[in-house]
């Protein structure tokens, strides 16, 4: 039974930087994937560092690399030229199961994503993800971190809705919650969350858990209706909300 008077009908996850370790899952992965593509040209190799902003001795990316944004089609042509291969689909869609094999090998979440997701669908809250990451790669991340049972909505980037900061995945959950978006809360770490959910009308949460970690308070002030430390912050702020 949905909460009473309860403002907030849903809760719509960001993935990358919010219920899972950006770096520790994404930085190794990516090290595979760009020597894979690189097919063992050490030249070509470095090159799609560089252009990624990645940091090889840490297996970590700069807080200004294009692939903070998550979909391969932002990052993809980058990598295109790199590799003197066609941007596009049959390109794309390649580096997403590629991503989405070496990210399972080196998935870490932030805390216990899987328990607060429990918790938060007993208080009677309707969860979901909005990532810039396929489709596919949430799907499979979600059901290794337990979180399955608990959604009822996942959309990545090639989902039909558009990539944040466009509002489709916000305005998709509304509608298949049923809700005016005024309802739905987007919790993220990056500008594009917020950003995304200030346009549909939902009420933006950031999160610092991301590369950025508190560096990224003030950037993201000037969009985010709140502010926390990580998902683990959400109940008491969800508790605020409904008061």
């Amino acid at each position: 039974m949905w909460l009473e008077g309860a403002r907030l009908r849903g809760i719509l996850f960001d993935k990358d930087g919010t219920l899972i370790d950006f770096d520790r899952t994404w930085g190794p992965a990516a090290h595979a994937v760009m020597a894979t593509l690189a097919g063992g040209d050490r030249a070509r190799f470095e090159e799609l560092m560089r252009v990624s902003h990645y940091v090889e001795d840490e297996r970590r990316f700069l807080p200004t690399s294009p692939l903070l944004a998550g979909a391969s089609s932002i990052y993809g042509p980058l990598w295109a030229r790199v590799l003197d291969r066609p941007a596009g689909p049959d390109l794309y869609v390649e580096m997403d199961r590629l991503f989405r094999e070496a990210a399972l090998r080196s998935l870490h979440p932030i805390g216990a994503p899987a328990d607060l997701a429990a918790q938060l669908v007993g208080a009677g809250y309707a969860l979901g993800i909005a990532t810039n990451d396929a489709e596919a790669s949430a799907r499979a991340q979600a059901e290794v971190l337990g979180l399955t049972p608990h959604l009822g909505f996942i959309a990545g980037y090639d989902s039909g809705h558009g990539a944040k900061p466009e509002p489709g995945m916000v305005l998709a959950f509304a509608a298949h919650l049923g809700v005016a978006p005024a309802r739905i809360a987007l919790v993220g770490d990056t500008p594009a969350d917020t950003c995304a959910a200030r346009a549909a009308g939902a009420i933006a949460i950031a999160v610092l858990s991301g590369p950025a970690g508190e560096g990224a308070r003030e950037i993201m002030a000037a969009h985010a209706d709140y502010i926390i430390g990580s998902i683990h912050d959400l109940p008491a702020l969800l508790a605020e909300i409904a008061a």
